[in-house]
């Protein structure tokens, strides 16, 4: 099944027009945070700053997914981002390929074990209290069970109800991209949570401009289909945001901010 949320009206666009979202919303979306709180708050007191700046408004965020993995603050993270939905139905967040591998660890599939491990999942673990020593001693059925007492329900219950893409006016947000030539309704969660080169490489009209992570770039990837803002912000310490309102956007990152 794949899910979603609108946030305003969602239509079909002409892609020379100039894309827009609904009259009277702001709108920012944070690319892929991996586990990097320290980064995960200092862009939101940008945000902050930036729309307070810009003057009242209707405002929204998204967060585009692959919250965990990588970086040593995943559980902190997750929980961040759990407050700030519970404080405000303006606040939605996309599920990643990430939270795809630790839900199916959490599930019990030991044949993820090893994926998991190779993109992070330690550093995961660990910040759920895990200790080190017992994750590098466990096999996969022993850190299966690891990862089910260290990681609380309510996490569970939250990563598993994430969305798969979300609409505002023009723009389409999703975690990884969309399968081109393929109808939104029809679009897989296994292709909006992981796809890459047949996305990225592809120059397809999608009806929408796609607002992604997923793929790390050095900077904001603009192209004339899409906008990729995962800026490896695990590695790089720049994480990255799209603001959007009316016709214009606007980028704010934790190494700057510059307008497109």
């Amino acid at each position: 099944m794949v899910f979603k949320r609108l946030f305003g009206r969602g239509r079909q666009t002409d892609q020379r027009a100039g894309f827009s979202v609904p009259d009277g919303q702001r709108f920012y979306a944070i690319g892929d945070i991996h586990g990097r709180l320290d980064l995960l708050n200092q862009l939101l007191e940008l945000i902050d700053a930036d729309s307070q700046e810009r003057g009242p408004s209707d405002f929204r965020l998204v967060l585009l997914g692959d919250l965990v993995d990588r970086g040593p603050d995943s559980r902190d993270v997750v929980q961040r981002v759990i407050d700030l939905t519970s404080a405000s139905d303006k606040v939605r967040c996309l599920g990643g390929n990430h939270e795809d591998i630790l839900l199916a660890v959490l599930e019990g599939d030991t044949r993820s074990v090893p994926l998991f491990h190779r993109v992070g999942g330690r550093e995961t673990l660990i910040s759920y209290g895990v200790d080190g020593q017992a994750y590098d001693e466990a096999a996969a059925p022993e850190l299966v069970e690891l990862a089910r007492k260290a990681v609380p329900q309510a996490h569970v219950r939250f990563l598993e109800a994430l969305d798969d893409w979300i609409i505002a006016g023009d723009y389409l947000f999703v975690h990884a991209g969309i399968r081109p030539g393929v109808d939104l309704e029809s679009q897989t969660r296994q292709d909006m949570r992981w796809i890459r080169r047949e996305f990225t490489g592809s120059q397809d009209r999608h009806g929408y401009m796609v607002v992604h992570g997923h793929t790390i770039t050095d900077g904001v990837d603009m192209q004339a289909n899409r906008i990729g803002i995962d800026t490896g912000a695990y590695d790089s310490g720049r994480l990255t945001a799209i603001g959007l309102e009316g016709t214009e956007r606007w980028f704010l990152d934790t190494g700057g901010s510059f307008t497109d």
